[in-house]
């Protein structure tokens, strides 16, 4: 798409820094009130570099930090269901990906995006909460730049079986004009080549779109809690 060429344009030289080398590091995300989300760390990252093991899986998905797994609980059937009868799912046992919403603000950026979790463990997990959200930093964790969220919505359990998938949607303050674009506050669009979505007990999960980048405006954005029912 032309806009979302011009953006991608416009935008790429203030992230040269974070294109260069991506690392996602995170600690467990708390559930706290609504505001910024802290910059994520996770012992036992690895160091390496996007094509490393830790940072890029080898069937090209989004890469998750490693963490103790969850004990296992008995099967269940179908993707995800409301209910909170099974342990956290652990961030070695999802699987995140991310596309561009259907429905988003009006402009010339991404406007919105929906990250899926799949339970690729062999038991039943439960995902619960609202998410953080922070562009990939250079390398370092201390690099990344936390959003300021706002959480809409109530959170509950949905319980994922084996194979069953939940999703979040991100809403971003949308990216106005042609060309180069321009953001209704004044300040200067910004493009994320990934986010670092962190979830409460399960990890922080690094995503990419499939195609363009993640342009938005004023580091802001709103953000659905966990759900069975696939947003648009």
């Amino acid at each position: 798409m032309q806009h979302r060429n011009g953006i991608r344009r416009a935008v790429m030289a203030a992230v040269a820094t974070s294109a260069a080398t991506l690392l996602v590091a995170g600690c467990q995300p708390g559930d706290g009130e609504t505001g910024a989300a802290g910059s994520p760390t996770v012992a036992g990252a690895s160091s390496g570099g996007p094509d490393s093991a830790a940072s890029k899986p080898a069937d090209g998905g989004a890469s998750a930090v490693p963490a103790a797994s969850a004990s296992p609980a008995a099967p269940g059937s179908g993707s995800g269901s409301p209910g909170g009868d099974a342990p956290t799912c652990a961030v070695t046992g999802l699987k995140a990906a991310a596309y561009q919403a259907a429905i988003r603000p009006e402009g010339t950026g991404i406007g919105a995006a929906v990250v899926e979790f799949a339970n690729t463990s062999g038991h039943a997990c439960t995902l619960q909460g609202h998410p953080t959200v922070a562009g990939a930093g250079n390398g370092s964790p201390q690099r990344n730049t936390p959003l300021a969220v706002t959480r809409t919505g109530s959170a509950s359990p949905v319980r994922l079986a084996p194979g069953g998938k939940a999703w979040v949607k991100l809403t971003f303050v949308q990216v106005q004009g042609e060309g180069d674009g321009y953001c209704k506050s004044g300040s200067e669009p910004v493009a994320y080549p990934t986010l670092v979505v962190g979830l409460p007990g399960s990890g922080m999960h690094q995503v990419a779109l499939e195609d363009g980048l993640f342009a938005e405006c004023d580091n802001k954005v709103t953000v659905t809690a966990v759900t069975a029912a696939k947003p648009s």
